[in-house]
């Protein structure tokens, strides 16, 4: 009776689940969806913590507190600009967790009297394969992020496939070895470290311009390794919410993917395909043409006077925890009759919906959010783009440039407006690494500064015109 309760249960906590992942493809619902997946967790930790069979409760309670003081002090801790850095941390965690569990089973059925049927054996190195790649590929992705120990940029080098064949071969053997030698421990230690050294290898290939791609698929890879665990400690609860996580990983790893061009193949198996690429087009050529400059008067003026803003924020934006500002620029403007819309690309900042979450959290209205094929068509008529922080997004290159990184990328079409309006810190590139064309437009006019200080100028000299 108790066995068919806790079952009823865990149904119960996967038909949350979904629901609260259906709220949460919508900004109107997201948090809603939120809070009922926390309830769906909450069911399931319940009921998995009055099986006593599993772990005493001492135990329990240890790692409960331990647990939820490290996720207090790194919610606290993290900067919003951190946040992509943090989730990959988060998707490493879990695939590191699936690691241990399939360790400790494999342990525990190597006892004398344990016996390790086939299904078992299959799902604990199934879950040891994606579960290392998955940490070890979500901290190079977090230090890539963060500009630590790891440069953004791929590191490619002569026979990296080869290489990553061979880690998958040795994971494949170990596995096969081990269906004859089950107790051999030097096999079992070997799986793990290629399995950790795959994860390397997969993620270090790729660049920085594309983290929000791998932050998306190394979600999917944490929840495909909790359904292989929910396999291994026959845990029906862990292989439904893995699989949810897994199949919405990787549907959304497929959405940005073509929102960049970029082929999901050279994501998954870390820079298939890949080609160095040559340099742009006419480089130096656009460089000897110059920026213009504007004051910030002279913007507010644009801005005031105008009958369609749109504003393109990115990562700079971010940065600079702006996003208050720029709702109370749009705020000022929408008092003039000035209609102001935000133009959101799928993969500007670091992670998918970045710039939904930072102006959902200035209140800016959700309608006036729109994507990258909603809004593109308005700026033809826009008498101002103001571009804050956006970089490669906005790359006129996208569209013509064959030796570009991001050659097909679709982009938004800042470069259409009547007049361009550029804040940034400096000259320097985005995470492609390659000069933006649209700053070098006669149209575009910089204005250079920290963005949250660029926008209080622009606040104050707004609220001064007639």
């Amino acid at each position: 009776m108790i066995g068919r309760l806790m079952e009823l249960s865990y149904l119960v906590a996967a038909v949350i689940f979904i629901v609260g992942l259906k709220w949460m493809a919508s900004p109107v619902t997201a948090r809603k969806g939120n809070a009922l997946s926390a309830v769906g967790m909450l069911i399931a930790i319940v009921v998995t913590l009055a099986d006593r069979a599993i772990l005493s409760y001492q135990l329990m309670v240890v790692g409960i507190v331990v647990g939820s003081l490290l996720g207090v002090w790194m919610a606290k801790a993290a900067k919003m600009t951190a946040m992509p850095q943090m989730v990959g941390l988060l998707n490493g965690f879990g695939g590191g967790a699936s690691q241990l569990v399939a360790a400790a089973e494999w342990h525990r059925l190597m006892q004398p009297g344990a016996l390790m049927t086939t299904d078992i054996a299959v799902s604990i190195y199934a879950s040891t394969l994606i579960g290392g790649v998955t940490i070890a590929g979500s901290v190079v992705a977090a230090l890539k992020l963060q500009g630590w120990i790891v440069p953004d940029r791929p590191v490619l080098f002569p026979g990296r496939h080869a290489l990553s064949i061979a880690l998958i071969a040795a994971v494949i053997g170990m596995g096969v070895y081990l269906g004859y030698a089950p107790g051999t421990v030097w096999a079992f230690v070997v799986m793990n470290i290629a399995a950790l050294l795959l994860g390397i290898q997969l993620v270090i290939a790729i660049g920085g311009a594309d983290q929000p791609v791998v932050i998306c698929l190394l979600n999917s890879y944490s929840g495909l390794a909790a359904a292989m665990t929910g396999f291994v400690i026959n845990n029906h609860g862990l292989i439904i919410t893995g699989a949810l996580v897994g199949a919405s990983g990787i549907i959304l790893t497929n959405i940005m993917c073509k929102a960049m061009n970029r082929s999901i193949w050279n994501v998954l198996f870390g820079g298939v395909g890949v080609v160095v690429a040559g340099s742009m087009e006419g480089g130096e050529a656009i460089r000897a043409k110059g920026v213009r400059t504007i004051t910030t008067d002279d913007a507010a003026a644009l801005l005031g006077y105008g009958k369609l803003v749109i504003v393109v924020p990115g990562y700079g934006m971010a940065v600079a925890q702006a996003q208050h500002q720029v709702r109370e620029l749009a705020d000022l403007l929408h008092k003039r009759g000035v209609e102001v819309l935000y133009a959101i690309h799928p993969v500007a900042g670091r992670m998918p919906g970045h710039m939904n979450v930072l102006l959902a959290e200035a209140n800016v209205p959700y309608a006036a959010l729109m994507d990258l094929d909603q809004v593109n068509p308005f700026f033809e008529r826009a008498d101002v783009a103001i571009v804050i922080g956006a970089n490669d997004v906005v790359n006129p290159a996208a569209r013509h440039d064959h030796g570009s990184p991001i050659y097909g990328m679709p982009i938004l079409d800042a470069d259409k407006a009547q007049h361009i309006i550029v804040m940034k810190r400096s000259m320097n590139p985005g995470f492609a690494g390659i000069e933006n064309e649209l700053f070098y437009d006669s149209k575009t006019q910089m204005l250079f500064g920290d963005a949250k200080k660029s926008l209080l100028a622009l606040i104050t000299e707004v609220r001064t015109l007639e």
